[in-house]
């Protein structure tokens, strides 16, 4: 690899990483772009309500089920919604998630999103579907939308933080994300360090309670393996 001797093992700063998907591995916010397919108002509704969610002002639990109870997405607009994430995959991701795992740092996804959208551009990016964690959606014989899991710890404020301690991954551990729900793995102390992902959107509030942040995966790559600047 570039900037480490012939032959040598990249110094790891950190054994795992943990990333986002909405609008960090992705330059999308799924639930956003499902509501864009209904009117206005309903999609001024769930800007809001994720916008809301994200910087902090309210918890997920209290945005979650009504943004997806407004929207109703049918299977065939989760697929859409698929390819929309992939379209979408941030710059050099895949590149430097596979160039992680090669130099032995575990790296998973914990999304709030809805798995069936983000699985195929987490395997754009070089992720094991066992290493993508996200909410399960149940839709009809139709494809008409029933419900989301309501089981699911994603779909709350301390999700991700419950899904990461279950995981019992190797430390020191860097999480990376933009909202208030990829921060509180930080608070909670789950991990060691937490960037906030500004590659895409900036959330003052997030930003502003990190303990850096990331402008693109090249950045990652090279905070994680000490690599030196170019």
């Amino acid at each position: 690899m570039k900037g480490s001797p012939a032959g040598a093992t990249p110094t790891r700063t950190f054994a795992s990483v943990v990333l986002d998907v909405d609008s960090t591995l992705a330059d999308i916010e799924g639930i956003d772009w499902l509501a864009s397919l209904r009117d206005e108002s309903t999609a001024a509704f769930v800007r809001g309500l994720t916008e809301d969610a994200m910087s902090g002002r309210i918890a997920l639990e209290d945005a979650y089920g009504r943004r997806l109870e407004r929207i109703a997405p049918t299977l065939d607009e989760a697929r859409a919604l698929a390819r929309a994430y992939r379209a979408k995959l941030a710059p050099g991701a895949g590149a430097a998630i596979a160039a992680l795992k090669r130099s032995g740092v575990r790296v998973v996804a914990i999304s709030g999103g809805l798995r069936e959208a983000v699985l195929p551009v987490c395997r754009d990016a070089s992720l094991a579907d066992a290493d993508v964690f996200a909410v399960g959606v149940r839709w009809d014989d139709r494809g008409g939308y029933v419900a989301f899991d309501r089981t699911s710890p994603l779909a709350a404020q301390n999700g991700k933080p419950a899904v990461l301690h279950a995981l019992g991954l190797p430390h020191p551990i860097l999480a990376v994300g933009d909202g208030s729900t990829d921060l509180a793995m930080r608070t909670s102390g789950e991990v060691d360090t937490f960037a906030a992902y500004t590659g895409f959107v900036r959330r003052p509030s997030v930003i502003a309670a990190a303990d850096l942040a990331l402008t693109s995966f090249d950045d990652l790559l090279r905070l994680v393996l000490a690599l030196p600047p170019r």
